[in-house]
């Protein structure tokens, strides 16, 4: 199956400004038929720490902090970027910004968004002492470290609408990167409890939260919309309940029972009738989603020279492309790289990516190769969270590898997505780990920094290579996009020998909704576009 790739516009340095500028205020979705009060109800699941927006890098808490929240920019169906708080990026050199923001923005308390509001809230996420999940998203502006608290000597407010961002070294797609969580605003209340604000957060997005404590634990959270919005993703509609359900099963039933207006991924069970079952009411098209399983470098017999023939062994033991026919039905397709084919620079022809392919002579031959270091014994594992709708894939996985090298292999599962990134971060795996990335901005950048780079927040299974942080410094530094592009796949080829992670498929956004709500789009991250849904 062919994947159509997106093109994503990215401002290149020439002899003039680099800049990126768009509407000042107001929404560009046109008028939408529907009961504006009505509220859209959706799934989610439970956001893995509280709503902080450098402290939440996993797709539950993302969801809510895309809706709450409006940075310098957002992304349309397509994954261009589009100005909201920001009237204009601009830099001449590519590395010293400019940031002039629109005025009369405000948050929900009635604090004004300033220039302010955005450098202390990266201030914070950038400082050590905080621990911040997506603190590395700031690692490319002057003064960033990993290990001492400093501050960020390259962020300078001018006046309320202006500040200034300097970068270690110049990067033509940095604005790109500024619709993402970590670089939200945040108001001065925040600092003052910051772990009591996530509880309860204020934002300045198309929605808020509905009430004190709309945020049921492992429940749900409701939301409202917010009046003194002023973006381009005015809500047609009057706010979201997002539903945490402990399986997309159960989620599919709601559905089709009428209480659950937007499903955003079909369960594995339904992949043969969802169409059906929806008609006229489904999606199945490409999105920035990669899919994975990883091994611990913690674990012994997976490091070293005995790691790399275990890790090649246990990918080429592996028949993706039966798999995604028999149990995805079309709706995945066998990865070829460590990014999506819906992002610019992926690639089908990596030097290295034979390994992806199902080879099962060389899968037991590297095995064998392996145990003569070191004899594997004992059960390999494979862990994943029953509410993503995972098991048949992942025991597929399982006797794949099993029926092809001769060992017991086999599914564990956990309750919740939570539960199993907490084993992760505590780096107490016993075996393999589902793993996975839905972009949080279209560029190759952002399917392996926060993977695979040194200390990243999300490299759980503390993957380490100078030839790889190079390379990704490389192409993060370079002016254009093409250069970027050549050692970023350059940096992917180190993965390829290394395999950090064991690429399977690239997923589409597989969703469907009731005949109660119109006007349904699901973005470029498989994400709906929630302020565009009518209902009534």
């Amino acid at each position: 199956m062919k994947i159509r790739r997106l093109g994503i516009p990215i401002a290149l340095a020439t002899a003039g400004a680099l800049m990126l500028s768009g509407c000042a205020s107001g929404s560009t979705t046109p008028a939408k038929t529907g009961d504006t009060a009505a509220i859209i109800s959706t799934n989610g699941s439970e956001p893995q720490k509280p709503l902080i927006t450098t402290n939440t890098t996993e797709t539950g808490g993302g969801k809510i902090m895309t809706s709450i929240y409006a940075g310098l920019v957002s992304y349309d169906a397509k994954g261009e970027g589009k100005n909201e708080v920001a009237k204009s990026i601009s830099a001449d050199d590519a590395q010293h910004w400019t940031v002039t923001l629109n005025t009369g923005w405000k948050f929900t308390n009635g604090e004004a968004v300033t220039s302010k509001s955005f450098v202390d809230a990266w201030n914070y996420g950038a400082k050590f002492s905080n621990a911040q999940s997506a603190s590395y998203f700031f690692d490319d502006i002057e003064g960033f470290s990993y290990d001492a608290d400093t501050e960020l000597t390259g962020l300078k407010v001018v006046d309320d609408s202006t500040f200034t961002v300097t970068l270690a070294s110049p990067e033509a797609d940095w604005p790109l990167r500024l619709g993402y969580t970590a670089f939200m605003p945040l108001p001065s209340v925040a600092f003052t409890d910051m772990a009591a604000f996530g509880e309860n957060p204020i934002g300045n997005g198309p929605y808020m939260l509905a009430k004190t404590g709309a945020w049921e634990h492992n429940v749900k959270i409701d939301l409202k919309t917010n009046p003194d919005y002023k973006g381009v993703r005015t809500p047609a509609n009057g706010g979201l309940s997002i539903v945490f359900y402990s399986s997309l099963d159960s989620a599919y039933a709601d559905a089709q029972g009428g209480n659950l207006d937007v499903l955003d991924a079909v369960p594995d069970s339904a992949f043969a009738t969802y169409q059906t079952d929806f008609p006229e009411r489904f999606v199945n098209q490409p999105a920035a989603i990669f899919q994975a399983f990883n091994m611990p470098y913690y674990l012994e017999h997976w490091s070293g020279e005995e790691g790399k023939l275990r890790r090649a062994a246990i990918s080429m033991a592996i028949d993706r492309k039966e798999i995604t026919d028999v149990i995805f039905q079309g709706t995945r397709t066998p990865a070829t790289d460590f990014t999506s084919p819906v992002i610019a620079g992926y690639s089908d022809a990596l030097k290295g990516a034979d390994v992806l392919k199902f080879n099962k002579e060389q899968a037991v031959k590297d095995w064998a190769a392996a145990d003569a270091i070191s004899p594997y014994t004992g059960t390999f594992d494979i862990a994943y969270n029953s509410d993503g709708g995972h098991a048949g894939w992942v025991d597929a996985v399982a006797n794949s590898i099993k029926n092809t090298l001769g060992i017991n292999a086999v599914g564990k599962p956990y309750a919740t997505f939570k539960a199993a990134l907490a084993d992760r971060k505590a780096k107490a795996l016993t075996g393999g780990t589902r793993a996975g990335w839905q972009g949080d901005y279209p560029s190759m950048y952002n399917f392996l920094a926060p993977l695979y780079q040194t200390g990243a927040g999300s490299n759980y299974e503390m993957y380490a290579s100078t030839e790889f942080d190079t390379l990704l410094k490389e192409g993060a530094a370079a002016k254009s996009v093409d250069d970027a592009t050549a050692k970023y796949q350059a940096a992917q080829e180190v993965l390829l020998k290394d395999l950090p992670s064991i690429p399977l498929w690239y997923s589409n956004v597989t969703g469907i909704w009731s005949d109660k709500v119109q006007n349904v789009v699901f973005g470029w991250d498989s994400v709906p576009l929630y302020n565009e849904i009518t209902k009534g």
